[in-house]
Parts: structure tokens; sequence; C-alpha cells
């Protein structure tokens, strides 16, 4: 009878053992006994990038990253100097870049799902306009600043996922770049967290330049309506008191006027059931915005539309390259990053700012600092026509619109965006002289 085959060359020179150890994919999966093989584990992956392989934000950081603790969060920040760099083509012009610097400072806001890489291609050339140092950091939940898990309770006194949050770490790095004041960069989202931070402190905002602003500006007629209402309400009052006393009329009043207060009674109750009813949903909506399941379907969301929502910003999707997808990827490496970006939404729903607070949309016309407005003709996120309304609705603020441009001017249109900022921080801030140069130019 023949005996068993032979071992192979490659089974008598490297043991089962030592196979196993160079291979340990070999026997994954396999069945004792039975001589199969499961399929080895699939990796979760999220827009190319492996979750099972998340690092701390420190272990991702760049070069010239920095961190800056505000509040127990350590914001990821760059900073560019001017005169850091400069290249022979920058020093050739030094005598027209001196005088058009303006000597302010700039800090520079992302928007949303974004980070400071949004900034990387014109940090360096504002810079030079301003003669001053440009910061960019990255608000909690996006980019590389650390990722801070919120309790049940949320008694912190500021939420690190807040808009007021963000507003006051603003503030605090003109602190940090030691200016009395600065020149505030908001994008999209990062519109508002300027004006919020102009309104908590004007006096250490220099101007705002807001660009592809995402936020609500009244409709033209709105203002109009509500004087001519307040108008008529007037007039009626004055016929009301012109008009010849009648006994009746005054009983029958009397009688409307209480089953008026009866009214707003019952509806007081029935606002005071309605605000129970919101709170309980709301902590319902709350607790599955922490659940494991919320976090699983953040990460589907972002696999299935993370890359193409930024393709669609740009007016020619087709131009975004691989470096700007990895850009915009690359946090997605951080571990937390999908409990952090559920937390930023249970904060805007949680939003615990005073009933009585005006809504910023209403005060936009209080604004009195120089503003910039600037937009693509082709935004597909936040249409242009939206920021010619907001430029309308605030005093003196200045318009520009960057053709065949989408959502992101400061990456798509870099050099017409450097140019518009230019133009207006000069006209903003330029000396007589400076004014009278440009003229003759």
């Amino acid at each position: 009878t023949a005996g068993p085959p032979p071992p192979s060359a490659a089974a008598a020179e490297f043991p089962a053992e030592a196979r196993t150890k160079l291979n340990p994919d070999a026997n994954a999966g396999s069945v004792p006994g039975s001589g199969t093989q499961m399929p080895p584990r699939r990796r979760r992956l999220v827009a190319g990038i492996d979750q099972d392989e998340l690092l701390d934000p420190d272990a991702l950081a760049d070069p010239d990253s920095s961190f800056y603790e505000f509040n127990g969060v350590r914001v990821h920040h760059k900073v560019c100097a001017h005169g850091e760099d400069e290249d022979s083509g920058g020093q050739s012009s030094g005598s027209a870049v001196a005088r058009s610097q303006v000597g302010l400072p700039i800090v520079l806001l992302h928007g949303f799902g974004a980070s400071v890489f949004s900034w990387s291609r014109v940090m360096r050339p504002l810079a030079r306009i301003a003669g001053a140092k440009v910061l960019a950091f990255d608000r909690p939940a996006f980019g590389l600043t650390s990722r801070t898990r919120r309790s049940g309770d949320d008694t912190k006194p500021l939420n690190p996922y807040s808009m007021a949050f963000s507003a006051m770490a603003t503030l605090a790095f003109i602190d940090q770049l030691g200016a009395g004041k600065a020149v505030l960069v908001g994008h999209s989202a990062g519109c508002l967290v300027a004006v919020e931070a102009y309104f908590e402190a004007p006096e250490r905002v220099a101007a705002l330049v807001l660009v592809a602003p995402a936020i609500f500006a009244p409709r033209k007629g709105e203002k109009e309506n509500s004087a001519g209402e307040q108008e008529g309400a007037d007039k009626k009052e004055s016929d009301d008191n012109n008009a010849a006393p009648n006994p009746f009329a005054r009983i029958w009043g009397g009688f409307l006027g209480m089953c008026m207060w009866l009214a707003g009674l019952v509806l007081k109750l029935v606002m005071a059931v309605q605000d129970t009813v919101r709170a309980l949903s709301t902590k319902v909506l709350v607790a599955f915005l922490r659940s494991s399941l919320a976090a699983s379907l953040v990460r589907l969301i972002m696999d299935k539309f993370g890359v193409t929502g930024v393709r669609n910003a740009w007016y020619d999707p087709s131009k975004v390259t691989d470096h700007v997808i990895q850009g915009y990827t690359k946090p997605l490496r951080s571990k937390g990053w999908e409990t952090a970006l559920l937390e930023y939404t249970i904060s805007m729903i949680t939003d615990t700012s005073p009933k009585s607070r005006v809504p910023v949309s209403k005060r936009l016309s209080e604004i009195s600092c120089p503003v910039l407005v600037v937009t693509g003709d082709t935004d597909r996120l936040v249409p242009a026509s939206n920021a010619e309304r907001l430029a309308r609705a605030i005093p003196g603020a200045t318009l520009e619109v960057i053709k065949n441009c989408g959502h992101l001017p400061q990456e798509e249109r870099a050099e017409e965006f450097l140019s518009v900022v230019e133009r207006f921080l000069q006209r903003a801030f330029g000396t007589p002289d400076e004014h009278v140069f440009q003229a003759a130019v």
C-alpha cells in the first residue's frame, strides 16, 4: 500500500508554526477539523479611510500644526507670519507689497465639514497682503481639534460644540496673536461664527469678510411689511381714541377683553404642554444621537456622500484633485470623529441661548465695521442671491461675485479671491496716499 505523500519542499523548509507567523491570515477563520476556510474579516471603510486604524489628532498633525488649549479643548490651528518662506517673486515686488499691507492680523474660520485645509492656498498670500500674521483653526467636531465626549447631563457651562464656544475661541485667538483687533474671514457656516464674535466684542473686529455666507438674509420687503402692520395698528388705535364714547361699546369691549384674557390663558397652558412634549422629544432624539446606531448612520452617510459633497461644492467637479479629497477626508482618520459630529448636531438642537436674544439675521443692520461679501456665481450650496440680499442688509457692505465659481472661492478661484480681498482691505484701511496711488494706477 502507498504511504502518505511526502511533504512539499516549502513545507519541509518552513514548519506550520513558522508559516503561520509569516502569513497570519493563512488559517484565519478556519474551522477546526473541517479543512474549510472562512473569508477574512471585512475592513470598515469610510470614504476610503480604514476605521479600524484611527489615530489621535496629535499623530495626524502636520509639521506646521499647533495646538492651543481653550476651556479644556486642544484646538488645532496653523499660523502664517508675514515674511515666512518668501520666494524670489515676492522679494522682487516688495515695494508694491509694502504699499498694500494693512498691518492687521487675520483669523480664518472654516465652514461645516471643512478644516484649516480649506485655507491652505490663501494663508501665506493673505499674510503678505496684511503684513501681519494669519491664523486658521479647526472648530470643535472638525479637523484635528480634540474630540470631547459629552455626558448626558451636559452640566459644563460652555458646550465645546456650541456656536458660543467657537465665537469665544475666535476672540481668544485674537488675544493669542497679541492684537487689539483682527479681520475675521469666515466661509459658509464660519461666517456665522465671525458675525457672532463681532456681536460679542465689536471693538475686537476690524472688518468682516463673509465668503459664501450661510447666514439667512431677510428678503426685500420684510421690514416694510412689519412697518406697515405697525402703522396700521397705530392708525386703528388713533381712530378708536377719536371715536365718540358709547357705554354699550365699552361694555362690549370689556367683555371682549375678558374673552381675550381667557383665550390667552388657555394658549399659555397649551404652549406649556407643547414645551413639555418638545422637551421630552428632544431628550429622546439626543439619546438616539448618542447611540451606536447613530454613529453607524453617520459613517454610512459620510461614506456614500462625503466625497460627492466636496466635488459638488466646486463649479467644475472634474478639477477636484486627489490632494483636495485627501485634505477633506484626513479628519476621518481621527478617533471619535463621528461622535464629535453627532455632538455638534446635538448642540444645535439643544441650543440654550435665551429666547429673548435677537437672531443674527435680524441684527445685520447693527454691523458697523467694513464688510465684504464674496460669492461664487454658481454656488450650489448657498445661492449667490442669498449673498446679494445679505450685502444689502448690512450697511455699507461690498459685494463681489466671482465668475465660474462654486461654494469654495478660496480654493477654486484663489487668485481672484485674493484680489478682491486685497482691494477691500486697501479701501478700508489704506492711507490717503495709497488711495491716490490706486486711483493713479
